[in-house]
């Protein structure tokens, strides 16, 4: 990160309500242009940690960067901030919630309107530009406020549970969104408890996990935590050329798996080519995202998000 331009940095966040700790010493480095992912289940401190950063709320401890700025509020009208509690006026028209949202911003009215219909005839809206916003379904709602979030240009565009709620369609929509400001220069944060979403998108992530931060730092390096999984299918089951397989070695439904050895698999496969094994089949997977979350963050947190739809995502 050295050298790197930043649109947040945040040093020792801590934040309690009530005697409670809700954030830990939280440190977090978002470069600018980057698409950037907070992950940890429901309750993990993913919500005020992003209000803290925002300025909403301020820290009990630490302190927080915003757009190079020491007080994040000095930087409203730069950011487009997508709360988890959605809320539109459900009277006003399409057109005019996004106006509005964006006049809150400081855009002009006249030149939300403008935009406004523009976004919304080009995502397939068009024909509910002037319908209000109580006619439209759940995920077409989401969609309005995110353009009333982004209608004013945001450098910083920051959005807490984006997914929550929207069917498989609706998710792809907001990835394709997501991808597109960030191509246009936008800095994107976003919290989530599905891996996959920030599997596809960030290129940085924060795993959080009861207040704290486990892990800062590319998808790759967190991946990278974990060793590949090795599976060879070989002609016959046994000889002596197996005792070349690692510690640890399973035998399921005819193939011998096992994590890449740190001196590489080459040595082994020598020993199978040589020992007349006969290498019928292999494969080496990397781990996914979600299996370096389990190992970052302990089975406690992965259960939970399980049980708050990990695997919710399409």
């Amino acid at each position: 990160m050295l050298g790197e331009s930043l649109a947040i940095e945040a040093r020792g966040l801590c934040k309690a309500f009530g005697g409670k700790i809700a954030v830990d010493h939280v440190d977090i480095a978002v470069p600018s242009g980057s698409i950037y992912g907070i992950l940890g289940p429901n309750g993990a401190g993913k919500t005020t940690t992003l209000r803290m950063l925002l300025g909403i709320i301020e820290p009990d401890a630490g302190h927080r960067t915003l757009l190079g700025n020491n007080e994040p509020l000095a930087a409203a009208k730069l950011v487009g901030y997508l709360p988890e509690e959605r809320g539109l006026y459900p009277a006003m028209t399409c057109r005019e919630a996004i106006a509005f949202m964006g006049a809150l911003r400081g855009l002009p009215l006249a030149v939300g309107r403008e935009r406004a219909a523009g976004m919304l005839a080009d995502n397939g809206l068009g024909d509910y530009v002037d319908k209000p916003v109580k006619s439209l379904s759940k995920g077409m709602a989401q969609t309005v406020q995110l353009f009333g979030t982004i209608v004013h240009r945001p450098r910083l565009i920051v959005l807490d549970e984006p997914f929550s709620g929207l069917d498989a369609i609706n998710q792809e929509r907001l990835e394709q969104l997501i991808r597109e400001e960030a191509a246009d220069g936008a800095t994107i944060i976003f919290s989530t408890h599905v891996i996959a979403h920030a599997e596809r998108l960030c290129e940085r992530i924060a795993i959080i996990a009861g207040g704290r931060v486990r892990f800062e730092g590319s998808v790759e390096d967190a991946r990278d935590r974990l060793r590949p999984k090795v599976r060879v299918k070989t002609r016959t089951l046994g000889g002596p050329w197996s005792a070349a397989f690692p510690a640890g070695t399973d035998l399921r439904d005819g193939f011998w798996q096992f994590e890449m050895p740190r001196g590489g698999i080459e040595p082994i496969l020598k020993t199978l080519i040589d020992g007349g094994a006969g290498i019928e089949e292999l494969s080496i997977e990397r781990p996914g995202l979600h299996e370096a979350f389990v190992a970052i963050a302990g089975d406690a947190a992965a259960r939970e998000m399980e049980r708050t739809g990990f695997g919710e995502a399409a």
